[in-house]
């Protein structure tokens, strides 16, 4: 059994194919990244406004973003990691503000599916433990999203 995934377009904006590249792109990187059978993953595309909201309240940050991860086996002070025998890994939630994904896309100059899957791997490989919060994890992370994006063959 592969990676359990939940895809929600809370804009009902995204096409069929859209929808199936964030499983199929997703799935390839679970495989690339070596993630066990029965892990969990959910990605939901809101509007800049829900981003935002999401960002103020989650980060301090009263902006909208591209892309927010909230990973559930990060363990703050004093809590413990939600697991048990027989339970599969709950990885986390991806939330990709498709605003932000059409404006990046035009922005780049290039599609709107490069924009979507770049931002699934992204957010993906936070809720793996990749950061990009100083230079030598940046090169790591980046170089990591680059080849799961170009073995996919969703390149720029």
């Amino acid at each position: 059994m592969a990676l359990q995934i939940d895809v929600m377009d809370e804009t009902g904006k995204l096409s069929e194919e859209e929808l199936k590249l964030v499983e199929s792109i997703l799935t390839y990187a679970s495989e690339q990244e070596k993630v066990e059978n029965e892990a969990e993953v959910s990605v939901t595309f809101v509007s800049d406004k829900e981003i935002q909201e999401i960002n103020k309240e989650y980060r301090g940050k009263d902006q909208p973003t591209d892309v927010i991860s909230f990973a559930l086996e990060e363990e703050g002070d004093g809590e413990i990691p939600v697991t048990g025998v027989g339970l599969p890994r709950v990885l986390g939630d991806i939330i990709i503000s498709l605003d932000r994904a059409k404006e990046q896309a035009k922005d780049y100059g290039h599609s709107l599916q490069r924009e979507i899957g770049f931002l699934t791997v992204h957010g993906f490989l936070h809720l793996l433990g990749y950061d990009h919060m100083n230079e030598n994890d940046e090169k790591k992370m980046f170089s990591r999203q680059n080849d799961i994006l170009a073995g996919y063959g969703l390149e720029r």
